[in-house]
């Protein structure tokens, strides 16, 4: 009886290289959608305090607007800017 081991394997260039762009895909969406989970629990914890707490009523549309805000700098890869609001937000 003869026995044979694969001791290496290879792909080739093209392929090793799609299968590695594959993974690192796959790792980042997995990476996104937990950092997508942490970010709505935190959002739904900022406007229950705010409600409990009674430190600011927000109506639907402000609450909204909120969300949107939070989520972006929460979610985003890149530092935020602030804002200063010199208005109003309804005239």
């Amino acid at each position: 009886m003869i026995e044979s081991r694969i001791s290496h394997l290879a792909y080739a260039p093209e392929i090793a290289s799609a299968m590695l762009q594959r993974q690192q895909a796959g790792a980042i969406v997995a990476a996104r959608e937990q950092l997508v989970d942490g970010a709505v629990g935190m959002v739904e914890m900022a406007l229950e305090r705010l409600e409990k707490e009674g430190i600011v009523d927000l109506d639907p549309e402000r609450k909204a607007a909120m969300v949107s805000n939070l989520l972006v700098v929460l979610c985003g890869d890149k530092a935020t800017q602030p804002v200063v609001n010199a208005g109003t937000l309804h005239n």
